[in-house]
């Protein structure tokens, strides 16, 4: 093989390694922002809330819960609290906040989903969509991110 090719090749496998760490690091996002954003669609929607009230405080979960799946392990690794959250931080904030512009306008565009309540199919389903819609276009954030030494590639050293 010429070096032309191999040097194709090793950048094809590169390529393929960097889009399987930025699918792991929105999966580890997506796990944070989910038991958020579904705790606080429950809440804002069983204590009627507006959609305004609900979606802070669905975000103001996403965040919490984000950056608490991130922390607890750098806690663990023998960082102190102030490191690990400055590294939380530096991992997870541009993925959870694309993460929930995107899945709530989704939830807000869908005509009746914040107003159709916990039992309905609408709620859930538009609440499972957005988060996948949300998923998929985080996935190339989460990539130019770890290109870059940034995002998720600053945990690395911490697994």
């Amino acid at each position: 093989m010429d070096h032309e090719h191999h040097h194709a090749g090793v950048e094809q496998q590169d390529g393929r390694a960097l889009t399987r760490s930025a699918i792991s690091a929105t999966a580890h996002c997506l796990t944070g922002c989910a038991i958020g954003e579904v705790l606080g669609m429950v809440i804002g929607t069983a204590l009627g809330w507006g959609d305004l009230a609900t979606i802070a405080l669905a975000i103001a979960l996403a965040f919490l819960f984000g950056y608490s799946l991130t922390i607890v392990p750098v806690l663990r690794a023998g960082v102190g609290l102030g490191a690990a959250i400055g590294v939380a931080f530096a991992a997870d904030t541009l993925s959870i906040t694309v993460m929930e512009i995107v899945d709530n306008l989704f939830m807000v565009l869908i005509p009746g989903a914040m107003d159709a309540g916990l039992v309905s199919w609408l709620f859930w389903v538009s609440l499972a969509a957005a988060l996948a819609i949300a998923f998929v276009l985080t996935v190339p954030v989460n990539r130019v991110l770890i290109r870059r030494g940034k995002g998720h590639a600053v945990m690395h050293q911490y697994h």
